[in-house]
């Protein structure tokens, strides 16, 4: 009885802890988005009446692979699988001067031109992936608050603690 006490108490504390260390990332959400809740494949995700999208992903332990090889890796498989066209590659900082690199794609659905755009962070040993995309002609309307919401982006902790103690979570954006 006392274990199973103890069970519950610690999975009920690792449950709080996980939950109050926040996630590895800020973003800001810009005017004319609104923050969903309860995304399944993102870590957070904001959307326009008209369905434009921004989302962050973030991709646990990838210190396998550089900027580099992520980029590559990701245009191969959104090319030659997907089925995008790469349209554009540029060089790109976050707002805490990480230096990652955005990808720019065009599709065609139903004879409807989309638009995908990715932008590649490698940073405290995860990979942050920052996505957004919709109908070429709304996205296009939208473009001023997608371009803010990814210039808001921090991939990285600051602070005097960070590196050291908050290298891995930052809760106190």
């Amino acid at each position: 009885m006392i274990a199973r006490s103890l069970g519950i108490a610690l999975a009920l504390a690792l449950g709080l802890s996980t939950a109050a260390c926040g996630r590895p990332f800020d973003v800001k959400t810009a005017p004319g988005f609104v923050a969903l809740e309860n995304q399944v494949t993102y870590d957070w995700r904001a959307t326009t009446p008209e369905g434009v999208v921004v989302g962050v992903r973030v991709v646990e332990d990838e210190r396998r692979g550089d900027l580099p090889f992520w980029t590559q890796a990701i245009t191969l498989q959104l090319r030659d699988v997907s089925g995008y066209a790469l349209l554009d590659s540029k060089e790109v900082t976050s707002a805490d001067g990480t230096r990652g690199r955005l990808l720019q794609f065009g599709h065609d659905e139903d004879d409807k031109p989309y638009v995908y755009w990715i932008a590649i962070f490698p940073a405290q040993g995860r990979l942050f992936l920052v996505e957004t995309g919709g109908a070429k002609d709304v996205f296009e309307r939208a473009r001023p608050n997608v371009e803010w919401t990814m210039k808001s982006v921090r991939v990285r902790c600051k602070g005097f603690l960070a590196p050291v103690l908050s290298s891995y979570t930052c809760n106190r954006w």
